[in-house]
């Protein structure tokens, strides 16, 4: 009969194991999350201004990243990006873990090509006479851009981003493929010594689990405090 023993792979080494590769998914995502928003606003910025051969670049930087599987694009910044550069950069970058820093770049392109999306949605439910409004009102378009469509447009797109929060949260893990050392590279590692398969993907299935349901209450909070103040 099989029997349940959480305490062999949550205590020693393998809770700290744990607790590591915990933070490292939670540095991970901030980062990734955090930057890929900086882009997509960039992007959408840059989209806005109908210059073609942007816009062209742009949208094929967008299909690529919303048509190749997440692995693939980590093994190119991985393992083919490195052979493009200089040996002196890339001896500098392996100095300060690759594995981190290539995947935090790839996940943060990806997530960044699917929040300007979600972005570029917001801004085009609001309607054209706002910017003609904040023009006449003396503001330069880069200031009608910040000060009146942006927030508008990033208020519009709460609802995709949690889920695109949500994906890029999960995507995470994708980077145990090129030896991060996060959660489920982990769980993987501590199960490869206890043999405790169950309990250990018991674990991390309630870590994901938790993280997610927190992202989900942070943007349930956000909507439910705008939806306040705008019906006052």
């Amino acid at each position: 009969m099989f029997n349940l023993d959480f305490g062999a792979v949550l205590h020693g080494q393998y809770l700290d194991w744990l607790v590591s590769g915990a933070i490292q998914t939670m540095v991970l995502f901030a980062a990734a999350w955090l930057l890929a928003f900086l882009l997509a606003i960039l992007l959408v910025v840059l989209r806005s201004l109908s210059i073609r051969p942007i816009d062209w670049c742009i949208a094929g930087y967008v299909n690529y990243h919303r048509n190749v599987p997440g692995l693939v694009q980590i093994f190119v910044w991985y393992f083919g990006v490195p052979e493009l550069l200089p040996d002196s950069v890339t001896e500098m970058i392996n100095a300060s873990n690759s594995e981190f820093i290539f995947a935090l770049i790839a996940l943060t392109l990806n997530a960044a090509a699917y929040m300007s999306e979600d972005l570029r949605s917001g801004m085009r439910s609001i309607a054209k006479e706002q910017i003609e409004a904040a023009r006449a009102l003396g503001l330069s378009y880069s200031q009608a851009m910040r000060d009146v469509l942006l927030p508008q447009a990033i208020r519009v797109s709460v609802p995709p981003l949690i889920n695109q929060s949500l994906s890029l949260f999960k995507t995470t893990s994708l980077a145990m493929a090129i030896g991060v050392a996060e959660m489920t590279y982990a769980s993987r590692q501590i199960e490869n010594e206890t043999y405790r398969t169950f309990e250990t993907f018991a674990i991390a299935s309630a870590f994901y689990l938790l993280m997610s349901w927190t992202i989900m209450a942070v943007g349930a909070y956000y909507n439910s405090k705008h939806l306040n103040v705008k019906g006052r």
